[in-house]
């Protein structure tokens, strides 16, 4: 190996490993977390633009502070768990009529609370708590519900109840809930 490739070598190993170690860049949209090796997950929230964090202990981790949408929908692939999104909802109404719920869910994270959700609950908040929540809420207001109720004048109602449920769960959690909004509720037949 001669000594240009070696110096080559060393230079790509300095500007990958040291120089983009230190810094991290946050696009519009978005703030990172900081974790460090000795302290556990910062309080501080980085925003948009061009921070330092120290290589090799500290890792940052970005997270979407926009509107995220929910959809529940058929065109939902359930082997992508951690995707924000699900497949029709099943539920029972008062009348004992079984639906099949789908609909969007806006969601927003809390930027101040974000590096308790990282600290408390992790990444995969998706999968741990907001996918069982918006089921559990949708089976329990929909079964509040005769099914001519909800498809004709209380469909509104039924989106505020849920709406109104939903954010009991997830205020405390760092999450908003936006809105809710219904937009197939079919009859599964037997």
């Amino acid at each position: 190996m001669s000594a240009d490739s070696l110096d080559k070598l060393m230079y790509s190993f300095v500007m990958e490993d040291v120089l983009k170690g230190i810094f991290i860049t946050v696009p519009p949209g978005y703030v990172a977390c900081v974790y460090d090796y000795g302290r556990g997950v910062l309080k501080k929230v980085l925003t948009p633009g061009l921070h330092l964090k120290i290589p090799f202990w500290q890792k940052a981790k970005l997270f979407n502070t926009q509107t995220l949408e929910y959809s529940i929908s058929r065109n939902f692939n359930p082997e992508h768990e951690k995707s924000l999104g699900d497949i029709p909802i099943a539920a029972v109404t008062k009348d004992s009529q079984r639906v099949g719920v789908e609909g969007t869910i806006l969601l927003r994270l809390d930027v101040h609370q974000i590096p308790s959700i990282w600290q408390t609950i992790g990444e995969d908040f998706v999968v741990k708590i907001v996918r069982p929540s918006i089921r559990s809420r949708i089976r329990m207001v929909f079964s509040h519900y005769d099914f001519q109720e909800i498809i004709t004048v209380k469909r509104d109602a039924v989106e505020m109840e849920l709406k109104n449920e939903l954010e009991r769960i997830f205020y405390a959690r760092g999450i908003y809930v936006e809105n809710v909004l219904l937009s197939e509720i079919s009859q599964i037949r037997q």
